[in-house]
């Protein structure tokens, strides 16, 4: 469907073609003080309605299992949060002003289409996907959001699925349009019967980084020690706290680098590093935080998460951050290393889309 200014609607119907659903974007994006809201329109056949009411519910699940063994009798899915609108016949008290998108698919498809309307809590977590091995089936382990059409005489009615509309949508964020200031860490080891000391300083070059751009980390060494310093690692590490029943965090290198640059005793040591986490360097390892994904398309390592009340202990799902550690590796045993994180609030996303959003999309 389309109009001139080229509206784009995404369509998807039951398998017996009885309901129908269209929404004007599958992304939602959460700007912190508020949540996209989630407007669409239903198209149900008046023959198969007959006397049953129309339907819509939105559902944030937590899936932290194999699909496939829920036949067991073990359920290895929470629902985060369950919202139901009923799109006919209308509520009096749930009416709410039409978008204009409704508004211009109501009045092309007839008097057999519905609006329904949903409003997505500021505390639910993002679309993220843990990603699966290479034996794993069915649908994979995250958290994902749903919207779900379907006809029936109450809410509490078993509902098939060849009469039902399911369509996955995305809660999304967006990078901050300012970015803070330029992260920078340092620390100093002293040796044992030595008063002399080895200092390291490690600082990137910007807090903001899209998907990607290659993060330039730049390692300033002074080595007033009597050891020497025989190589640098530097990695970054994505670090996925998952809060379900209880907060466990994971961790896992996307992105490493080892260089053999030596630094002598009494001298100094300037250098900056180039690292490109991708996710394609990244595709067999089991578990990894991914963004949401919609079905037929590709994705990215999972963008960070932006919480803006860090002391709210109801936010579920799964939280990401990322982390540039460096490790100075010293002869005869020693090792002084400094980790620091892409500050909060540093989002990881798609140029194109912050491109859109500037653009006001």
């Amino acid at each position: 469907m389309g109009d001139k200014a080229g509206t784009r609607v995404f369509k998807k119907s039951s398998p017996n073609c009885k309901v129908t659903v269209y929404l004007g974007k599958r992304d939602f994006v959460d700007h912190l003080d508020h949540v996209d809201p989630v407007d669409g329109v239903i198209l149900v056949d008046p023959e198969y309605l007959k006397d049953r009411k129309v339907f819509v519910t939105l559902t944030c699940a937590f899936r932290y299992g194999r699909e496939d063994l829920d036949v067991l009798g073990l359920s290895f899915r929470k629902d985060l949060y369950i919202s139901t609108f009923q799109a006919f016949p209308p509520v009096p008290e749930e009416r709410k002003p039409n978008s204009r998108l409704q508004e211009r698919l109501l009045k092309k498809l007839g008097q057999h289409a519905h609006p329904f309307y949903f409003t997505i809590p500021q505390n639910l977590p993002c679309s993220v996907t843990l990603q699966p091995g290479p034996e794993d089936t069915g649908k994979a382990c995250g958290v994902d959001f749903e919207i779900r059409a379907f006809c029936a005489k109450s809410i509490e009615e078993k509902i098939h699925k060849r009469n039902s509309v399911r369509l996955v949508i995305r809660k999304v964020q967006y990078a901050p349009e300012k970015p803070g200031p330029q992260p920078m860490v340092e620390t100093t080891r002293s040796f044992l019967m030595s008063d002399r000391s080895l200092h390291l300083e490690a600082s990137l070059d910007k807090e903001l980084y899209y998907h990607g751009e290659p993060i330039s980390v730049n390692v300033h060494v002074t080595n007033n020690s009597t050891k020497t310093v025989k190589r640098v690692k530097i990695s970054v590490r994505q670090y996925a706290d998952i809060c379900l029943f209880s907060t466990a965090q994971y961790k896992c290198p996307v992105a490493q680098l080892e260089a053999d640059d030596q630094v002598s005793s009494s001298s100094t040591f300037c250098k900056v590093y180039t690292l490109i986490p991708t996710l394609d360097k990244n595709r067999e390892k089991r578990g990894l935080a991914l963004d949401g994904k919609l079905k037929h398309e590709d994705t990215n390592l999972a963008s960070s998460t932006i919480v803006k009340d860090v002391t709210n202990k109801e936010v579920l799902g799964i939280l990401v951050s990322y982390r540039v550690k460096v490790k100075l590796v010293v002869s005869r045993g020693g090792v002084i290393k400094e980790t620091f994180s892409k500050p909060q609030g540093a989002v990881s996303i798609d140029p194109k889309q912050y491109n859109e959003k500037k653009k006001g999309s």
